[in-house]
């Protein structure tokens, strides 16, 4: 899906919705801030259809999930301004403004722990809906949490996962037809002909974790201390990378300049049939999840729609729900570079051939058994990991 194609078609949306807001004063509104490309525009049109009530939609999107949380730091930033009223607030466009809170926010499953902590967004009430409890515990338990982040099986829910996606190798396939194979796993990674041939992400939590599952451990040790040879496998691997990026590893493996390098499923299913001499495997040992929630900014519910905040609260409960539902999720699949969770509880034969026989987009079972989420780290633990990959990136 083309980032033109996908603003395009927000925009007709948000245009067209706009007008016939003019024309409607009850109208209500509802705001999303999304990452770009991460919901096909399509999709839009086939909620606004399921709707009872008119509602002027604005899907925004953002390139970075980086800049949605800078965006949550905002709007609480907004809200507790409003809370200390002055003079100028009195004075037509001089005041605060009509800086609208969104109902729902892209956010990272990686940084719901810190926007907790800060609280920049507060739990979504969506226990109830059909779509949650067809969710695999899986996609459930990465959302239940502690008022500190912690991941709590009893806790509440902070976010609704709408899409996800692994860390997977890529590699050049005339080379490896050269070398006679192909990498099936992360060990693959420190054979010799590989010398000076890699790219790595340059995220210490990756490198290092899939160091960790190439010696049969799991990406979320709590001491690394206590992991015998780790650094020793650790600097071998470093002598195989010819750079580290976590932005710009494709180009060199597009160019040929380096054979292989790990990424995010994401970029590499974006990459479509425009570079044929690219492939990338899911390693069999298992690999890192990621996904992609919806998240509700705090002080939304007072902020925006005022007098109608329980209209309000049930649409965006509907588009969420609307998005785990069978259809909607295979759809998105299907136009977009990354799964629905709900992908993952619906069996295999009742999927179209294009998802099932996937395994880039879908991998199988006994790959997803022995793949895991990062999980929250503690204080030491970070700092562990610090002193680690700085120590291994000098060397």
């Amino acid at each position: 899906m083309k980032r033109r194609s996908f603003i395009t078609g927000v925009s007709a949306l948000a245009v067209g919705q706009l007008m016939s807001g003019c024309n409607n004063s009850q109208e209500l509104s509802f705001k999303v801030k999304l990452l770009q490309d991460s919901i096909p525009f399509q999709l839009l049109g086939e909620f606004r259809k399921v709707l009872k009530q008119p509602v002027k939609l604005k899907f925004e999107p953002e390139s970075q999930l980086r800049d949605l949380y800078k965006r949550l730091e905002t709007w609480k930033k907004q809200v507790e301004e409003k809370k200390k009223p002055t003079l100028w607030d009195s004075i037509p466009f001089i005041g605060h403004g009509n800086r609208e809170i969104a109902s729902l926010v892209t956010l990272g499953d990686y940084w719901l722990e810190a926007a907790i902590q800060q609280k920049l967004i507060q739990p979504l009430k969506i226990e109830e809906l059909g779509g949650w409890k067809e969710l695999s515990p899986r996609w459930r338990e990465i959302v239940m949490r502690n008022e500190k982040g912690e991941l709590d099986k009893s806790g509440e829910i902070w976010g609704a996962p709408y899409r996800w996606g692994t860390t997977v190798i890529a590699y050049r396939r005339d080379k490896f037809e050269e070398l006679g194979w192909k990498p099936k796993d992360w060990s693959d990674l420190w054979r010799t002909e590989l010398r000076d041939r890699i790219s790595l992400l340059d995220q210490p939590r990756e490198v290092i974790g899939l160091t960790l599952k190439k010696m049969g451990l799991s990406y979320n040790e709590t001491d690394l201390s206590q992991v015998a040879n780790l650094k020793k496998e650790l600097l071998a691997l470093h002598r195989q990378a010819k750079l580290y990026s976590s932005d710009r590893y494709l180009e060199p493996l597009v160019l040929g300049d380096t054979w292989v390098a790990v990424g995010w499923s994401t970029d590499i299913l974006s990459l479509g049939e425009s570079v044929r001499d690219i492939e990338a495997i899911v390693p069999e040992s298992g690999t890192s999840l990621w996904a992609d929630l919806w998240v509700q900014p705090a002080g939304f519910a007072k902020e925006s729609n005022p007098g109608k905040t329980t209209d309000s609260i049930s649409i965006y409960k509907k588009w969420i729900d609307f998005s785990w539902q069978k259809e909607a999720a295979i759809s998105m699949s299907l136009l977009g570079d990354a799964p629905s969770p709900r992908l993952t509880s619906i069996e295999q034969a009742n999927l179209p051939k294009k998802l099932a026989d996937n395994n880039l987009l879908l991998p199988d079972n006994s790959v997803m058994d022995k793949s895991e989420f990062l999980s929250p780290m503690s204080a030491k633990l970070i700092k562990e990991y610090q002193v680690l990959w700085e120590e291994i990136r000098r060397s």
